[in-house]
């Protein structure tokens, strides 16, 4: 004991250093903790006021939670003479490997950031994202879940759809109906123009702002193409759409106004021998 206690009395600053040093390095790992909780929850409240789903806000906040308290910790060791510098090194490496062996995991994940942060698109959409058509169900980080109109339910990696062209039939009040129609080169256009009218005008569902359009489009090979365009709300598009390719068929069969199929007119000529 007395051995002791003369070592100690012998290597007090040395020791004073140390608790110093300690008490330091604990101080450090202390605040290091509580800046990074209060930085998270910063970070979590800017982000639920913008209407980021919460998946994302929770993994995000444990980020940037575990990143500052890495930091913390690391100048806590060097605080007691710990070299970091190994530590960073095999951290690097560790992180690179990890980020390698999950390349298309975190590819989805970052991508699956950028959706639920920008909204392209939202539940209950009716989207053609990542090459597949259907109404959204729900946005993971990962992947993103479609319904077809089949009722098949798709699941499509996230980069997948932001690798490319994201259409939302669903975002606008009001879409325009895309129809050609084509008619025999004997019908009389203006007729035809004014039973295409007809039809339009029986229709109530059309809106009448933006007002419809009807102009020939093209001269093919075997017909003569019109171009029908009215505007309807957006959940009328498809209802629409059908009643009219139908009502078109039966005004245009009553008025004697032919449907052409692709013809082709072969000419023989009869070649008479010379003696």
């Amino acid at each position: 004991m007395d051995q002791f206690m003369t070592w100690v009395t012998d290597n007090q600053d040395i020791i004073l250093s140390y608790v110093i040093k300690f008490v330091v390095a604990l101080l450090i790992l202390i605040i290091g903790k509580i800046i990074a909780n209060n930085v998270a929850r910063l970070i979590g409240r800017g982000m639920t006021r913008k209407g980021v789903d919460g998946a994302v806000i929770s993994f995000l906040s444990a980020i940037v939670k575990s990143i500052i308290f890495i930091a913390a910790m690391l100048m806590a060791l060097s605080q007691v003479g710990v070299q970091t510098t190994s530590f960073i090194a095999i951290l690097g490496a560790a992180g690179l490997a990890i980020a390698l062996s999950l390349q298309g995991s975190l590819s989805n994940m970052a991508s699956g950031v950028l959706i639920i942060t920008f909204r392209p698109f939202r539940a209950g959409e009716y989207v053609d994202a990542g090459g597949v058509s259907g109404t959204v169900q729900e946005v993971n980080i990962f992947q993103t879940i479609l319904k077809t109109p089949d009722n098949k339910v798709v699941f499509v990696p996230n980069a997948q759809i932001t690798s490319q062209p994201i259409t939302n039939y669903s975002r606008e009040d009001t879409r325009r109906v895309d129809l050609l129609i084509g008619v025999s080169y004997d019908a009389d256009l203006h007729k035809t123009k004014e039973v295409l009218e007809s039809v339009l005008k029986a229709e109530e569902r059309l809106l009448a702002e933006p007002a419809w359009n009807i102009q020939v489009h093209a001269l093919n090979n075997s017909s003569v193409d019109f171009i029908v365009r009215p505007w309807v709300n957006v959940g009328d598009y498809w209802p629409v759409y059908w009643t009219l390719m139908r009502e078109i068929k039966i005004a245009l069969d009553e008025n004697d106004i032919g449907i052409p199929y692709p013809q082709m007119d072969v000419h023989l000529h009869k070649e008479t021998s010379q003696e």
